[in-house]
């Protein structure tokens, strides 16, 4: 059995088939041992013995099913998230005022060419690109009043299949997952 986290995208706790108790029923229907929630904005983690090549697909089609959610899944396995963490992107950055840590999570893998889709925006700091973790690593500066296009300009570069977590909440979410 391995561990794996749900990263749901546009998930929102104000409506009543996106709160976490649906989500977990939903992948507790799927056969999941272990389906615990991680804040309350579509982080899931579960185990499981099944092939993880057709996890984010039967996870999708059943959240759309069930509960009519049309956003996308990104499933990463336990490891891939703790050597992520391992690696430390940010170096040791704070996360804090000034320095806003995010991971974006591609279900494929992103062009190298991509990196510099930021290089114009003073309040965005590219890291990089982690291949294994197939996660885009950014600092978004926050401290001047100015509120960033940030999300909007994720998806318009990207497309729909990401999801973009805080590096606080994958933390939580991978000591979730060891627990």
């Amino acid at each position: 059995m391995e561990s794996y986290a749900a990263l749901l995208r546009g998930i929102m706790p104000t409506n009543p088939n996106m709160r976490n108790e649906k989500l977990r029923g939903v992948l507790e229907g799927l056969g999941f041992d272990k389906v615990a929630s991680v804040l309350t904005s579509g982080n899931l983690v579960f185990r499981t013995g099944d092939d993880p090549a057709d996890l984010e697909d039967r996870i999708q089609e059943a959240l759309a099913a069930e509960l009519g959610i049309p956003g996308g899944t990104i499933i990463r396995s336990h490891r891939v998230l703790r050597e992520l963490l391992d690696r430390d992107p940010f170096d040791g950055l704070p996360h804090e005022r000034g320095s806003y840590l995010t991971v974006t999570f591609f279900k494929h893998e992103m062009r190298e060419a991509d990196l510099s889709s930021f290089d114009d925006d003073p309040l965005t700091r590219v890291i990089g690109y982690d291949r294994d973790a197939r996660a885009f690593l950014t600092v978004i500066d926050n401290s001047t009043g100015a509120t960033p296009d940030f999300m909007a300009r994720l998806e318009k570069t990207y497309g729909k299949d990401i999801t973009t977590r805080t590096w606080l909440t994958v933390q939580r979410v991978v000591k979730k997952m060891e627990s």
